[in-house]
């Protein structure tokens, strides 16, 4: 069994393997949204995914469907980011070097400051942001804290930033209620980060289509697709920026990745899954 392994092994083709891509967010177990959905769009877009566990989020059926939030201890995040950078980090020595992230929920000042430690020692080429800025069935200060945390600390380290309607407010501090003012949140929130910035109005904005805004300082671009109903679906924003962080990774520009990501979230919105909770999730396999 051995020799057949290392045979295995000598024969494989460096120059084939696929780009390698973290995720550091929270596990959700309905397998709508967070990690799962993360894992579910590297695997389609062809890219090699790895998981770093956040907290854990599982909804609550006798209470409205709210979260039940569950934090990971520090040191087994810090565990978890030490063995990923180890095997696949710049001095791996893996054909393929992991050079780009994606940062989903976070979810405590605590876990914050231990990912950026780490994006800041990692020599990520690409930090794709998430900006998950409340995390529901949090006490609100403590909420608060974590959204300033992340702003302080996370955000000043990100090359590209997905924030949805209300996160694009937060963090440009406009209100946003139609298409202009979507393109000037996305101008300012490159301003305050330097990142290429794909402003989500999705659903929120009226009119028959959906309508996200990217901006990386030179290019300004309206995407648009056909509303596929009126109503959020689980796992399309973590799905997004992870299909960005995808198409980052193959190589893409970061324009290229948005539009990419872009088509991809509309099919998997399209061919969206239901159950007994009362939203709908996003199917990956929704573009086959």
């Amino acid at each position: 069994m051995t020799s057949v392994a290392s045979d295995n092994l000598s024969g494989a083709n460096p120059a084939a393997a696929p780009a390698v891509v973290l995720t550091i967010a929270g596990s959700e177990a309905t397998g709508g949204a967070g990690a799962q959905a993360d894992l579910k769009t590297f695997q389609e877009l062809g890219v090699f995914g790895i998981a770093n566990l956040t907290c854990i989020v599982s909804f609550d059926p006798k209470n409205e469907w709210g979260h039940r939030f569950v934090p990971v201890d520090q040191e087994v995040i810090a565990h978890q980011l030490e063995a990923t950078t180890a095997a696949y980090g710049a001095a791996s020595g893996a054909p393929s070097v992991l050079d780009t992230v994606k940062i989903g929920m976070l979810g405590s000042p605590a876990t914050i400051s231990t990912v950026a430690s780490a994006l800041s020692a990692g020599a990520f080429s690409n930090v794709v942001l998430d900006p998950v800025l409340i995390c529901k069935g949090q006490e609100p200060g403590h909420a608060l804290d974590t959204d300033q945390a992340l702003k302080a600390q996370i955000l000043p380290l990100a090359t590209f930033v997905t924030p949805n309607h209300f996160e694009a407010e937060s963090l440009s501090g406009l209100e946003i209620n139609d298409v202009e003012s979507l393109k000037a949140a996305a101008i300012r929130i490159h301003e305050l980060s330097g990142a290429a910035v794909l402003a989500k109005g999705g659903v929120r904005l009226t009119g028959p289509d959906a309508v996200d805004v990217f901006f990386d300082g030179e290019t300004l671009e309206v995407l648009t697709a056909p509303k596929v109903g009126e109503v959020a679906v689980s796992g399309a924003g973590c799905s997004l920026a992870a299909a960005v962080t995808a198409e980052l990774a193959k190589g893409a520009t970061p324009l290229e990745a948005a539009r990419a990501a872009k088509a991809f979230v509309t099919a998997g919105i399209r061919n969206r899954v239901a159950s007994g909770a009362p939203f709908d999730a996003l199917w990956q396999g929704g573009p086959r």
